[in-house]
């Protein structure tokens, strides 16, 4: 369609203040603060005394007024479904596949809608659009359609009640793929190094809207700390064991590569997986990392999923 919308950094209308990318085709779950203030969206105009009536030519006036308001209403709704104003100015893009909410999440037996994978694509295959870069959905695991964190995701999909907060969802394995912002270090190394606490805080200390899950860490343990090859690229590791107030407890690991596309900037790739004979064997991180592909990649086509099991 060559008036579609072209891929870029959009607003996005659920979270102010920031913006969300959009592919070409749909959105996906990486957002971004603005990188500088928002253009506001200029008010409606108010009626003028003309408008009014008052004054000489009251009744012509108001009639003038009315038309040219219909002629403007007219031009944008125009200009928005052709994608662009005159101006150049980006509207906010609309797709049939809405922005993710952040609101809700899987509960217990859900599964992925086959029609609305988490990125739009291959059910069998975890597609970070932005970084380049694919992996395979093991057996067993899904792509939810829904999470509360805006980050591309693929999980075990069985869940269970969260030790120490049995309202909320765990899962045995997770792994998550984001784009580091500005402010994060600028080597796979310290990215690596400063991610960790963080990944192993979300996954064993307390989710997304600030519920403590597991009874919290009480401690842990560097099992890794190591240069590693991911897609044909120098990237850094870094994993941990953790012991939580209740529950078995888990790994977590901060995998930090350049991406394949564009300038190369830095990618994260987080895994979670429970101790415990529930969890995913640790050494499954190892041939999810070796199954890392740039987009196009021979590799990734068709069945790749099936193909990998924990």
């Amino acid at each position: 369609m060559s008036n579609a919308t072209p891929p870029g950094w959009y607003p996005d209308t659920a979270v102010p203040g920031h913006e969300r990318w959009w592919d070409g085709t749909a959105w996906t779950a990486h957002t971004r603060p603005y990188a500088a203030p928002a253009q506001p969206y200029a008010p409606a105009p108010s009626a003028s005394p003309a408008a009014s009536g008052r004054g000489s030519g009251g009744g012509r006036i108001v009639a003038m007024v009315v038309a040219g308001a219909v002629v403007v209403g007219a031009a944008v709704t125009g200009a928005l479904l052709l994608g662009r104003d005159d101006d150049g100015t980006p509207p906010v893009a609309r797709s049939s596949t809405p922005p993710p909410d952040t609101a809700t999440h899987d509960g217990p037996g859900d599964s992925p809608s086959p029609d609305a994978p988490a990125d739009g694509g291959d059910p069998a295959v975890l597609v970070d659009q932005l970084n380049g870069i694919t992996l395979p959905v093991p057996d067993g695991w899904k792509k939810p359609e829904d999470t509360v964190e805006e980050v591309l995701t693929m999980r075990t999909a069985r869940s269970y009640s969260c030790p120490g907060s049995s309202a909320d969802f765990c899962y045995h394995g997770t792994v998550t793929t984001r784009t580091p912002v500005a402010a994060d270090a600028d080597t796979a190394e310290k990215l690596a190094r400063d991610d960790i606490a963080d990944a192993a805080d979300a996954a064993y200390e307390e989710n997304a809207v600030g519920t403590r899950i597991h009874g919290g860490i009480t401690s842990h343990k560097q099992l890794a700390a190591a240069s590693v090859s991911v897609a044909g690229r120098t990237g850094y590791e870094v994993r941990w064991r953790v012991v939580t107030g209740k529950g078995p407890g888990g790994y977590v690991q901060s995998l930090v590569f350049p991406s394949s596309v564009g300038s190369e900037s830095l990618v994260v790739v987080r895994y979670a997986f429970d101790a415990g004979p529930d969890g995913p064997p640790l050494s499954f991180m190892d041939t999810l990392t070796k199954s890392i592909r740039p987009i196009g990649d021979s590799a990734t086509n068709g069945g790749v999923g099936s193909s990998v099991a924990p």
